[in-house]
């Protein structure tokens, strides 16, 4: 039976108040650098676009699928040095120039990086590309990765035709933003500098010394304190949550100090700096081999438990 102008308006109303009444979903975090699918999608086909593909099991770029043009990442042999120990520090700019020409890669160049990670592994990608100067402008992140493109779009196990060889020219490496252990040492654990603070980016597990993985010992480095980057994204669909639980996340961490980060084989710490660089955190820098490096030196002193300063070290 039709509505009368009446019953029509009062369905209007309560549609409205029901509408009200639902609870206000959380913004999606909006860095200038993360994409949707839908945007990938319409840019797929421009010419100086190139898709870099970085899965945490990279043989499923073929048994599983890639973006159609994406060309693959092998995370530890193309974002490492192959020659160092442990192979997580970061690459000499000349072998990650050279990788980047095998992709195609020129100085003008858009770049869209993705991971099946919650972008953790584009994170060090990303990270790589400005410190070694790459214009950040042209490169993006799809938020979500590989989930949120098959959302409505297809993969494909077809191969990547090779690109022409690229000519980008990188710039050497920007000391402001990385540290090694000798930095760490020298100003947390024997200075304990208050300008700065060091962030263990790794599951609390492993913070605490009760899960031994990727290093010979367990525990932390002495005055570091543990934020979770993952704790930032969303495990289920592995996009980035929204900009008040992120600043959440890092409440505990001043914006006037001086952020050295670590994690255990350089993809989680890349996160976090993008977590904290997004927030407005002003002077962010990497510790370049992490606690793949610091844990396996049994002559550098550990912390085991919940604390950053614990045993010798609290007094």
């Amino acid at each position: 039976m039709p509505q009368t102008p009446s019953r029509f308006r009062a369905s209007l109303w309560l549609t409205a108040l029901l509408f009200l009444a639902l609870p206000a979903l959380p913004a999606l975090a909006a860095p200038a650098f993360l994409v949707d699918a839908d945007w990938l999608a319409e840019h797929l086909e421009d010419e100086d676009l190139i898709v870099l593909e970085v899965r945490y099991h990279p043989h499923r770029y073929f048994t599983v699928g890639h973006i159609p043009g994406a060309i693959q990442v092998q995370r530890f042999k193309d974002l490492g040095d192959n020659q160092a120990s442990p192979i997580m520090r970061f690459p000499a700019r000349a072998a990650f120039q050279e990788t980047l020409r095998g992709w195609g890669v020129n100085d003008d160049s858009r770049l869209v990086l993705y991971d099946d990670s919650s972008t953790a592994l584009t994170s060090r990608l990303y990270y790589l590309l400005e410190l070694y100067g790459f214009d950040m402008a042209h490169v993006k992140i799809l938020n979500g990765g590989a989930l949120e493109w098959t959302g409505f779009n297809e993969l494909t196990k077809e191969p990547t035709p090779a690109r022409p060889r690229g000519s980008v020219i990188l710039k050497d490496a920007n000391p402001d933003l990385f540290v090694e252990w000798t930095q760490v040492y020298d100003d947390v654990v024997a200075r304990r500098d208050p300008a700065v603070v060091l962030l263990d980016a790794r599951p609390r597990d492993m913070y605490t010394g009760e899960v031994i993985r990727h290093a010979i010992q367990g525990g932390h480095i002495p005055g570091a304190i543990n934020v979770v980057s993952l704790d930032g994204t969303d495990g289920q669909t592995g996009k980035w949550r929204d900009d008040q639980t992120l600043a959440a996340l890092y409440a505990s961490i001043p914006k006037d100090k001086r952020i050295y980060v670590y994690c255990h084989d350089g993809f989680r710490m890349g996160l976090a700096y993008l977590q904290l660089k997004h927030l407005g955190y002003r002077d962010v820098r990497l510790y370049n081999g992490g606690w793949s490096h610091w844990g396996n030196e049994l002559t550098l002193p550990v912390v085991e438990g919940p604390e950053p300063l614990g045993g010798d070290f609290a007094l």
